[in-house]
């Protein structure tokens, strides 16, 4: 696969507390406000390897197409990896609604994926049923805010989306 593997299930104690910041208030207004802005600069110029947040959770830039524009946007997007495929959730900080990236990836399913140096081409679909399941129980137990997410997203379910690579 070109892009870094990362499994969740081998996230260390320091990693996991990283990634618990990010579901406190203060966290959501970083990765909210400041994140955005800083990140697809700083991710490129380490190759991956630092974010806003620190070293991890580690994050992707996704480019997609915009379903109405037509224009292309990058965003920093934590991930994690399942086989050969990169896995994101769609949970806009637990809103009521889906992010912008998941509409725009619904219309337009191929996508660049930049992360570790390696910029790749992929194609995007939603995952469903049981295996929706286990990634989103994998995600859960790696990182335990997620199940908060759920929770404020009310009756929304949250979207994972499965990313293969192209050529």
């Amino acid at each position: 696969m070109p892009i870094p593997n990362l499994r969740l299930d081998r996230a260390n104690a320091v990693q996991r507390r990283t990634g618990q910041f990010g579901f406190t208030p203060a966290g959501q207004w970083f990765l909210r406000t400041i994140s955005p802005r800083v990140d697809p600069t700083l991710i490129r110029l380490t190759r991956g390897h630092l974010s806003s947040i620190g070293p991890w959770p580690r994050f992707v830039l996704l480019t997609r197409t915009g379903a109405k524009s037509g224009i292309g946007r990058t965003t920093p997007l934590i991930y994690f990896t399942d086989a050969d495929r990169v896995i994101l959730i769609a949970s806009n900080y637990g809103g009521a609604r889906h992010p912008a990236w998941y509409h725009n990836i619904k219309a337009n399913p191929v996508v660049q994926i930049y992360a570790g140096g390696v910029d790749a081409t992929f194609r995007g679909e939603q995952v469903t049923g049981t295996e929706r399941d286990r990634l989103c129980d994998n995600v859960k137990q790696a990182m335990p805010g997620y199940a908060k997410y759920e929770s404020w997203a009310g009756d929304r379910t949250i979207p994972i989306l499965a990313f293969t690579p192209i050529g």
